[in-house]
């Protein structure tokens, strides 16, 4: 039984953050796994190119995660599933305490904290037998550089609420991945020479030496979605970044 239930073939997922970065890197493992796939994000165009690279059967559904009305509405017609995702995050702003605009800091959680909440709040009484939510923080809970209080809040938040969310929801699964330093679109406010050089630094400082994939993460979510007796956790990926 317990191998039955850890194969992802002809399961469901839906991740919501699905059509680029970790989002779309976890939903094409899970595809090649077997999984049925749907993806969820704020715009229809980026949706039809990667419904282009997963397999036919993926379905793809675009809707502003920033209100949750829509998260409501969307699992509302979802129907039962096995394993939800979510990995919806605005781009990073680094501030220090001194410059941080404190309505402008409150929007930064919109998608990444309170959008993760309203997912799991509607759509947790969805979620079949034997099934699991994964959330996403960051390494910037356990390690912030200077600038980081607001990214640090977050995942710190996001980490106490999957502990949380592992105790009230039982037995449903409850975990997050906690990435480091990550080559996806997070970082394209800088300028292309800037994250270049950001890649490089962070990735020789690391014990790695190099900085993550997308789908070094996805393995991560993977992972989370098919064993059977962890829950609760936050599972660092970073390259031994914490260490460092």
């Amino acid at each position: 039984m317990g191998n039955h239930n850890s194969s992802l073939s002809g399961k469901k997922v839906i991740v919501l953050g699905g059509t680029s970065g970790l989002g779309f890197a976890a939903a094409k493992v899970a595809a090649a796994e077997g999984a049925i796939v749907s993806i969820v994000s704020s715009n229809q165009l980026r949706i039809d190119h990667a419904l282009k690279e997963l397999p036919t059967g993926s379905t793809g559904h675009a809707i502003d995660l920033g209100k949750e009305a829509n998260i409501k509405s969307f699992f509302d017609t979802a129907g039962s599933f096995d394993h939800l995702v979510y990995t919806a995050a605005e781009n990073l702003t680094l501030n220090t305490v001194r410059d941080i605009d404190l309505e402008q800091a409150r929007r930064f959680f919109n998608l990444r904290y309170w959008g993760a909440l309203a997912a799991v709040k509607y759509g947790a009484s969805n979620i079949n037998q034997g099934g699991s939510i994964c959330l996403t923080s960051g390494i910037a809970s356990t390690r912030p550089g200077k600038g980081w209080a607001l990214a640090s809040s977050i995942c710190g938040a996001m980490e106490g609420l999957v502990r949380a969310l592992a105790v009230e929801l039982a037995p449903i699964r409850v975990n997050s991945v906690v990435p480091g330093v990550v080559k996806t679109n997070l970082w394209n406010s800088m300028p292309p020479a800037d994250r270049d050089n950001l890649y490089t630094t962070v990735g020789n400082a690391l014990l790695v030496k190099r900085v993550g994939e997308a789908g070094d993460i996805a393995q991560a979510f993977v992972y989370l979605m098919k064993q059977q007796f962890g829950t609760g956790q936050n599972i660092v990926i970073d390259g031994g970044a914490v260490l460092v």
